[in-house]
């Protein structure tokens, strides 16, 4: 069902997948901050950071929250970090954009948008850490089984890990350390079930590409490469199709 056949729809969709998006954010902080401190992210309440209050009802709206008490803890007035708001926001607009240009309201759109708020969450938490829990990485294959198993992505997953893992090897002979980490290979194999194998070789290049301009930008010798990862499966699943489809027509097939 096209979200474009009704002007109400359309806005509809667009709200809730912002509002939904933006939930998934606030959630998945949580989540990442309780796994990087070793503590149990389902259970227990949320709390200021500064004064360590228990958050009410009206402190935990995504985004809304923190706009309507000007970015302030309303119990003990300390200003707030802007990158927990700048989070949530962000993965409402992914949603919203995913949504927008899908047009469709079905099953691969739902599997698209539940990988990417995996693919977020571990984002998160390699950034924060530098490490990738394996707790994603499940999901994400659970998600995938649930949605669309195949022997054809599952022969991918295999191929593109075991290819990186070759690559990762031989770097680190060569170069004397350490080239990539195993939560880097465990979610290229992941992308793999989810893009085929085409799309996964095209996937790295990118993935690769985006990683060195994060080097240069940030001027760092090692960053975590998991976003970069993420970065280009979520470019892909938007103009993948585009993207192969222009590749075979450049040569000649």
């Amino acid at each position: 069902m096209s979200i474009y056949e009704d002007t109400f729809l359309a806005v509809y969709c667009i709200v809730i997948a912002f509002i939904l998006g933006s939930v998934f954010g606030s959630f998945l902080n949580c989540v990442s901050d309780r796994i990087i401190a070793h503590e149990k992210w389902w259970t227990g309440r949320s709390k200021c950071d500064a004064c360590g209050h228990t958050l009410g009802v009206l402190d935990l709206f995504p985004v809304f929250s923190y706009l309507l008490l000007k970015g302030k803890c309303r119990y003990c007035g300390t200003r707030l970090s802007k990158t927990y708001v700048c989070s949530e926001a962000l993965l409402g607009i992914l949603f919203v954009i995913m949504v927008a240009l899908h047009g469709t309201l079905d099953l691969i759109l739902l599997r698209d948008l539940g990988f990417v708020t995996v693919l977020y969450g571990l984002s998160l938490s390699d950034l924060k850490s530098y490490e990738i829990p394996d707790g994603f990485i499940l999901f994400g294959i659970v998600w995938w089984i649930l949605f669309s198993f195949s022997l054809q992505g599952l022969v991918s997953g295999f191929v593109i890990a075991a290819s990186v893992l070759m690559i990762s090897l031989i770097t680190e002979k060569v170069l004397k350390k350490e080239a990539m980490g195993g939560g880097d290979i465990k979610l290229f194999f992941v992308v793999g079930l989810y893009l085929g194998m085409l799309g996964s070789l095209f996937n790295l290049i990118l993935a690769c590409l985006i990683g060195l301009v994060f080097v240069v930008g940030m001027k760092k010798n090692k960053i975590p490469f998991g976003p970069s990862i993420s970065i280009a499966t979520y470019i892909f699943l938007l103009y993948g199709n585009e993207f192969i489809n222009w590749y075979m027509h450049l040569i000649g097939m």
